[in-house]
């Protein structure tokens, strides 16, 4: 799922909705690839590709194989893989990222993006999160990371000097990061975000004759923000430069889309969205992330259309489907049982670290989702995950079907109902909170059960805030999909369907 071009010449953001965090683009020829942050989630750091900067169609995962990309049961929710950054050198591509909590920094080349992708190259010289490539005339490769310091870098050997600090961003302003460097015209510019990622984040921008500094901070830093605003989109910040087909510059950079009353929640996690750059006296001007952005002035291609229904008969699943930390073959296959999705459980329940959960990431605030589970064997369903201590499911086994939520220390059986034997289709559907005041949460997520003659019994209705960042902390968003909390649990279908938000 992507950004739209609309009937009213309008283009729809987020480009890319959903828990699609920091991403960083890359233009060869006339395709961009672009990449974001993953965190807990395996297979980490998904590749999308682009030939309008609107429709994005996901390649792959750079990171599919346990060799690339550990990440142990005792790393929390919300560590893993921050930040990458793309680029294209030399006829390969480059991916530098963090691997907080396992193997600091590390890079990856690949001849094509969709894969496969090399091992990692660790990079014990390079300090910091969130790291940056670029290459200068006489191919110097300079990394720089947050704070803002840098080093160079030989990207063969991960030889690396020692750090220097370049630029600190706004004075005073919280965490300089998300540093990206880029040779315009006569200048090297130094682009970060400021201000932590949530409500006060914002973009700013210097600029020097060499990519070493020393730096001039734009006199109209910052470049963007929304903060103290009542815009639709928050949060705006991490953004990456790349020029359009036409030789124009654009932003793609993360937002979110709070919901409710006071103070707001938003529930997708942090988005990719895109905004127009002009250039003014030698500084770029950003203009509105906003929901509708008019079309850019070349022609837009609509991306296949992403099927709503998923069947399980391929040997792999799609690139869209993540799992918890890791996801080995005997705990996740479709080869078991053929058109079905097999999970054979190892923790308990999703409180747990090791839980045995495959799901896709919540793109629309307001969707309906289906599947048909056999629970004979064992016990699961379909769930809706934050992370350990906040997550709603429904789930059938033992001859009933109940409605859980977590919700920090707290976890409750909301309902629960007698199933009869056999597969069952379980499902869930999220709708706005209708208003009432300033403590309306963003929406409701009710869950049920659809009965033989396909009417759904919903058995309980819950409040979305509490599968929101504002109260779970972190940084990652809703990913609904299927999990085995006992024994062995199969899946003959998964149905995605976006629902009007009203």
């Amino acid at each position: 799922m992507s950004g739209q071009h609309q009937a009213d010449g309008t283009v729809a953001n987020p480009v890319i909705p959903g828990f699609h965090p920091d991403p960083s683009v890359c233009r060869v020829g006339d395709d961009y690839y672009l990449v974001c942050s993953s965190f807990e989630y395996f297979p980490g750091i998904p590749v999308f590709h682009s030939r309008d900067l609107v429709n994005w169609t996901q390649l792959g995962n750079a990171l599919d194989r346990p060799g690339q990309l550990r990440l142990p049961r005792t790393m929390p929710s919300s560590g893993g893989i921050y930040a990458p950054t793309l680029r294209h050198h030399d006829g390969r591509f480059w991916l530098i990222v963090t691997n907080v909590g396992d193997g600091g920094n590390l890079l990856f080349t690949a001849t094509d993006p969709a894969g496969p992708w090399s091992d990692p190259l660790r990079l014990p010289g390079v300090p910091g999160i969130d790291p940056d490539l670029a290459w200068d005339e006489d191919g110097t490769c300079w990394c720089t990371v947050a704070g803002v310091s840098q080093v160079r870098l030989d990207p063969v050997t991960g030889e690396t000097s020692e750090p220097h600090q370049v630029w600190s961003g706004t004075p005073g302003a919280l965490a300089p990061e998300a540093p990206h460097l880029y040779r315009i015209g006569e200048y090297w510019y130094l682009l970060i975000a400021e201000g932590g990622t949530e409500r006060g984040h914002s973009v700013a921008v210097a600029r020097g004759s060499s990519p070493a500094g020393p730096f001039e901070p734009c006199p109209a830093n910052p470049v963007l923000t929304h903060r103290g605003t009542s815009h639709p989109v928050q949060n705006t910040g991490h953004a990456d430069l790349v020029q359009g087909p036409d030789g124009s510059w654009w932003l793609l950079l993360l937002g979110v889309r709070p919901g409710g009353g006071t103070p707001g929640w938003h529930v997708l996690g942090r988005e990719t969205f895109l905004a127009p750059v002009s250039w003014v006296d030698g500084w770029p001007v950003v203009g509105e992330p906003s929901l509708e952005l008019p079309a850019p002035p070349w022609p837009i291609r609509p991306a296949p259309a992403e099927p709503a229904r998923d069947e399980f008969d391929q040997a792999e699943l799609h690139p869209r489907w993540i799992s918890v930390r890791e996801r080995r073959a005997e705990h996740c296959t479709t080869k078991e049982r053929s058109g079905w999705l097999t999970l054979n459980a190892a923790g308990s329940s999703l409180d747990e670290p090791d839980a045995v959960f495959t799901g896709r990431r919540q793109q629309h605030l307001s969707c309906r989702v289906r599947t048909l589970v056999d629970a004979a064997a064992g016990r699961g369903g379909l769930a809706v995950r934050l992370d350990e201590q906040h997550h709603y499911e429904i789930e059938a086994g033992d001859g009933q079907v109940r409605v859980l939520a977590r919700i920090g220390p707290l976890r409750t059986e909301v309902a629960a109902r007698p199933l009869p034997p056999g597969p069952a289709v379980l499902g869930v559907e999220t709708a706005p909170a209708p208003r009432q005041g300033p403590r309306t949460g963003p929406d409701l997520l009710s869950f049920g059960v659809e009965e033989p003659d396909g009417t759904f019994t919903v058995l309980a209705t819950l409040d979305g805030r509490y599968l929101s960042t504002e109260v779970a902390g972190g940084f990652t968003g809703r990913v609904v999909g299927m999990y085995a909390a006992a024994g062995t649990v199969h899946f003959d279908w998964f149905d995605y369907r976006p629902q009007p938000f009203a």
